[in-house]
Formats: C-alpha cells, sequence, structure tokens
C-alpha cells in the first residue's frame, strides 16, 4: 500500500511538472498567445457552435429549468491580466459545482493539503457525482471535493465559529478569486434548499462515519447556498486565470491562495472536474476543469491562461455542451495541450 501510494505521489508531480511547463528531456510544442490570435479564435469558435442546439437545461433543480437556454458567452483572461470576451458576458447563472473547486482551494490554504487528504480524500469515486453508495462503501473515506460529499464535507471544514462566519468566509473568498464582489441568486437558492433532501443525507451519513467537522444540517445550506452564487463568463475566466497564475488574481493582482494550493486543487480538477465524463474531457483537453449544472464551465491553462464558457444547455453527464466544444477547439487551435510534446531535434 505504502509503495503505491509512493508510485501515485511521483506521478502525480510528474504530471504537474508537465503541466506547469518545465523541461524533462521535451519541448512543449509553441503557441500563439498574442492579442490577435486569441480574438480571431474566440470569435471563430462563437460563430462555429453559436448554433448548436444539443443538451438541454439542468431541470431537477425546478429554478434551472427556467434560465434562458440561449445565453451564450466566452471569456479567456490570461496571466497578464488581459480579458478577452465574445457574445454574452452580462448573463449571470448559478456557479453549482464550479464553486466547489474554489472551496477546496479555501480549506487547502486554511489547513493544507494533508488535511484534506486525510480528513476528505482526492480520489475520483468512480461513481455519481451525488452517491450515497460511495460514501457507504468507503465508510466516508476516499471522496472528493468535486463530488457532493466531498464538496459538503469541504464546506464543513472551513474556518469559522459558526454559520454566518463560514458563509461570509466562503462568499469573500469566491469573490477574491472572481475580481468583483459575488451576490447570490435567491431565487436559485430556495429552489435548491426546498429540495436538497439527498444532500442532507449524504451530510448525516458523513457525521456517522466521523467525517462531518461541522453541524450537517448548517454545512448542507452553506454547501446550497454556495452553489447559488451567480456568476458569468468573464467571472469564471477570472477564477481559472488566478489558478492559472499560481493563486494571484491577474487582474486585481491579489493574492487569493499560494502556489501550492494551486499545485493540489488542479490534479483534483483533472481527476474529478466533469462529472462522470472527467476522464474524456482529459483525455481530449489536457486542462484540468469544473463545470456546474448552472452551465458553466471553466478550465485553467497553467502559466497561460483560465478560459470559461456560459451556456446552459447540459449533455447527459451535467456538462454545458456548448462549453465543451468551445474549450476543445481554442486548445487545439492555440496548441496548449501539456501533452502535446514536440521532440528535440
Amino acid at each position: 500500500m505504502k509503495k503505491s501510494y509512493r508510485i501515485c505521489k511521483v506521478a502525480f508531480f510528474f504530471l504537474l511538472t508537465i503541466i506547469a511547463g518545465n523541461t524533462i528531456g521535451f519541448a512543449q510544442t509553441k503557441t500563439d498567445l498574442s492579442k490577435a490570435n486569441i480574438e480571431r479564435l474566440l470569435n471563430e469558435a462563437y460563430t462555429k457552435f453559436k448554433d448548436v442546439k444539443e443538451g438541454k437545461n439542468a431541470d431537477y433543480i425546478k429554478e434551472l429549468a427556467n434560465v434562458d437556454p440561449n445565453i451564450f458567452g466566452i471569456a479567456l483572461v490570461t496571466t497578464d491580466g488581459t480579458v478577452y470576451t465574445k457574445g454574452d458576458i452580462s448573463s449571470m447563472v448559478s456557479i453549482q459545482s464550479v464553486s466547489k473547486v474554489f472551496v477546496m482551494a479555501q480549506v487547502l490554504e486554511e489547513l493544507g493539503p494533508q488535511a484534506v487528504q486525510d480528513k476528505i480524500g482526492v480520489d475520483a469515486t468512480g461513481m455519481r457525482f451525488n452517491s450515497i453508495v460511495a460514501v457507504e462503501l468507503q465508510k466516508g473515506k476516499e471522496i472528493n471535493p468535486m463530488v457532493n460529499p466531498g464538496a459538503i464535507a469541504a464546506t464543513s471544514l472551513v474556518a469559522g465559529a459558526d454559520s454566518a462566519a463560514k458563509w461570509k468566509s466562503i462568499l469573500q473568498k469566491q469573490s477574491d478569486f472572481a475580481g468583483r464582489q459575488l451576490t447570490v441568486n435567491q431565487p436559485v437558492y430556495i429552489s435548491e434548499a426546498g429540495d436538497n433532501l439527498r444532500n442532507q443525507a449524504i451530510a448525516h451519513l458523513l457525521l456517522a462515519y466521523g467525517r462531518m467537522y461541522f453541524d450537517p444540517v448548517q454545512s448542507t445550506d452553506i454547501y446550497t447556498k454556495q452553489c447559488a452564487i451567480n456568476v458569468n463568463a468573464k467571472d469564471l475566466a477570472t477564477m481559472a486565470a488566478t489558478l492559472a497564475n499560481g493563486g494571484i488574481n491577474p487582474v486585481t493582482k491579489k493574492k487569493v491562495v499560494t502556489p501550492q494550493t494551486v499545485q493540489y486543487t488542479l490534479p483534483v480538477m483533472a481527476t474529478a472536474g466533469l462529472y462522470d465524463d472527467s476522464g474524456i474531457w482529459y483525455y481530449n483537453s489536457g486542462l484540468p476543469a469544473k463545470s456546474g449544472v448552472g452551465g458553466g464551465l471553466l478550465a485553467v491553462c497553467p502559466g497561460k491562461f483560465g478560459i470559461a464558457v456560459v451556456s446552459p444547455p447540459l449533455d447527459a453527464a451535467g456538462n454545458s455542451v456548448k462549453a465543451q466544444k468551445v474549450i476543445k477547439y481554442v486548445v487545439d487551435q492555440l496548441k496548449v495541450d501539456p501533452f502535446l510534446i514536440e521532440p528535440k531535434k
């Protein structure tokens, strides 16, 4: 077991080295990140995919079914703070599961990577994002902050003497990542809060196994509220760019988290960021990413940029159809998949 753990640890650090763009006997493919090229590609992607009609809005949260399915916004923010946008970046959607990334980062910042691994877990569960079976099989262990059980546990770990303090801290951290003060979509929050019995059950099961670190009802409520935070494509791209920039928001220049926090956040995004299709996404793009059923999807190109798309219609796995197509197109055209390696001559 210890040998297997060491091998996995070495593999993760090797992966991170590749992603960071360091050289270990090879060179990454050169890419053109000029203003003209990025603007051209976003225009092309918008035109190419704006008429895609695949997918449908999430409806298990009743309020999400009412969101305009035609919202389509693209944003890319480079690590030098340049912001590129195309389409609708004013319309807001609820952040939903994308918030999990930044709560995980917050807990990493407060408690360190070993605590997250020990108290929550970092492995992909191999089951649905809201699986109760995954909790039962592992007795609350070996879940991760990108799925509901691990995300609720992560929320319960955020520092704060009471529910109000924890919520205030979470909202401020998400706002720091976005570079502006974010607010909650109250209709979405009310809709979710009235129908979150499954998440409450998960929280109580975690409590039974000693894996819930604050009141389960209050923790579930805070988690529900964080998922209802309103964001647009520019917000999400700025949040992704803050991770791409080692924890410093490239637009506001504020240090949000440390590079070490980013180091441990990105691998979990890579392995569990897009629900059941996480492996398919990573296979096709090479970039850590996170989606939410509100229609937002962001991806991190370490050291280069963050990119995000908002488009509510989802595929069967719960990921925005247009967002996946746009980001994959931009990644391919810019040749920024870190596993696309140019042999040394």
